[in-house]
């Protein structure tokens, strides 16, 4: 049974809310209760997203696609570089 993807935006204001509802003395499970995810869902996002601010979530996003992009690269350049030594060697 999958359920429904939250962005990274929605996560953020959802363990904001979480965190008022407890400021406010509702315990943890209740609040999570009330942003309709399970307890193991809420922390793991609050490992994940826990402090970071809205603007400094989106900077984490586009770093982490950079990486990818960057590793991708790096392993196609890798790939290039031992199919060119085989073929100096003479080995085709």
């Amino acid at each position: 049974m999958a359920g429904k993807r939250s962005t990274p935006e929605q996560i953020v204001a959802k363990l904001r809310q979480v965190e008022v509802l407890t400021a406010q003395g509702k315990p943890v499970a209740e609040a999570v209760r009330a942003i309709e995810v399970t307890e193991p869902t809420y922390y793991r996002w609050r490992s994940e997203y826990g402090g970071l601010k809205l603007d400094q979530m989106k900077r984490l996003k586009q770093l982490e696609a950079e990486n990818g992009r960057l590793r991708k690269a790096v392993a196609d350049l890798a790939l290039e570089k031992v199919i060119l030594k085989e073929a100096a060697s003479g080995n085709f």
